[in-house]
């Protein structure tokens, strides 16, 4: 499996950037670079991950996952339900990332379907979703209200909602 690193360098070469120009698109220092590309720096930030995807015009997906990243999954009111798509393809999280909560089990990427409203997740933002039905910690859960999925913030466990899946992690489009 090829590591985060190599996959920054790989895309980098591809915009034909030098780490010195990467490093002045996503706002960190060359030295910064080097150290990711080769896996001293190991965790990397929702928000310079974000930067990184877009200082080098790729998807998030394509930065986390390399050319072969399953196809985005969209996240409608009604379902299905992302990861019950025909096109589901489930990832298991790449140890370098931060999620809101530990997690170890398969989950999917998805993002909001057209003309959806899951505040406090835009348009064309990026979710990583463990599907579950059992409360974890504080944080957004996909439940279903009035035959409708949203995500609903928790601060401890419902007691007469049916829980689908806690949001991992969240990355704002730019």
């Amino acid at each position: 499996m090829e590591s985060l690193g190599s996959r920054i360098k790989q895309l980098r070469l591809r915009a034909k950037l030098n780490k010195a120009a990467l490093a002045r698109k996503v706002g960190v220092s060359d030295v910064t670079i080097s150290y990711w590309e080769s896996g001293a720096i190991k965790q990397i930030g929702h928000e310079r991950l974000v930067a990184l995807a877009e200082a080098l015009d790729c998807s998030l997906a394509t930065l986390l996952e390399g050319d072969t990243a399953p196809q985005l999954l969209t996240l409608t009111h009604t379902g299905p339900l992302p990861w019950e798509q025909v096109q589901a393809t489930t990832i298991t999280v790449p140890h370098y990332l931060s999620l809101n909560i530990d997690w170890k089990a398969p989950c999917v990427m998805a993002t909001p379907g057209p003309d959806t409203d899951f505040s406090p997740v835009a348009a064309n933002d990026l979710l990583l979703l463990g599907p579950t039905h059992v409360f974890h910690k504080a944080g957004h859960y996909l439940v279903q209200r009035d035959e409708r999925f949203v995500l609903e913030h928790f601060a401890k466990a419902p007691a007469d909602t049916v829980i689908h899946a806690v949001l991992l992690a969240h990355w704002r489009s730019v």
